[in-house]
């Protein structure tokens, strides 16, 4: 009995010592936990704030370019202005392309591009068009068929976005073709022709005013 007694009583030493042993092991198994969890929290952060990768090739909505400083902010020959007018009466109320509207009229292509639909115009400045001695210039502007030619050669039948300006070849209503290159803001047409702004939207097509006039290949 005496023994059975010892028994008991050695059984209940030991499980009073273990027992907290065991509790203070799991405390420090939760307070590793905690650790290992706020290691975790504090490296989320940083991976938060990395910047997510960006393609330079994609370049920023609505008119952009250089040259697009020179537009007017309100009024017909403004952005939102031109948006509203077919192509050819919403060029003749910017006042940088005074001379294409001229060679336009001489032409006789103002009907032709107002009611063509979705089309891109490549709209030389006056600047371009000073680029040419005036001779020959004044020579281009006495023929009609030959400024036909070099005028039709400036429009696509289609509306191109930038990004199809990155690396594009497309016939022109003058039936030969135009090559463009670039990314972002920084476009060319032809190797020598930039565009100096660019994605200008008129009521039927996207204009890209450029700094050369083009020339038809043949």
């Amino acid at each position: 009995m005496n023994a059975f007694r010892f028994r008991r009583a050695a059984i209940a030493v030991t499980a009073a010592v273990t027992l907290p042993l065991a509790v203070t092991a799991c405390g420090g198994d939760d307070r590793s936990s905690d650790a290992a969890a706020d290691k975790v929290s504090s490296s989320a952060p940083a991976e938060e704030k990395s910047s997510p990768a960006t393609d330079e090739s994609t370049s920023v909505d609505g008119p952009f370019g250089p040259a697009c400083a020179s537009v007017p902010q309100d009024g017909a020959g403004s952005f939102d202005g031109m948006a509203q007018d077919p192509v050819a009466t919403a060029a003749s109320n910017n006042p940088a392309l005074s001379t294409l509207v001229t060679a336009v009229k001489k032409a006789g292509l103002v009907d032709t591009l107002n009611n063509a639909q979705d089309i891109t115009v490549f709209a030389p400045t006056n600047d371009a068009f000073a680029k040419i001695p005036k001779a020959d210039l004044d020579k281009v502007l006495a023929d009609k068929e030959m400024l036909t030619n070099i005028l039709t050669y400036h429009v696509v039948g289609e509306k191109l976005t930038p990004q199809q300006l990155e690396s594009g070849t497309y016939e022109t209503l003058q039936k030969s073709t135009l090559a463009t290159k670039g990314s972002g803001e920084d476009y060319t047409v032809n190797d020598n022709s930039k565009v100096v702004c660019g994605d200008v939207p008129t009521a039927n097509a996207t204009v890209y005013i450029v700094d050369t006039v083009l020339m038809p290949k043949a």
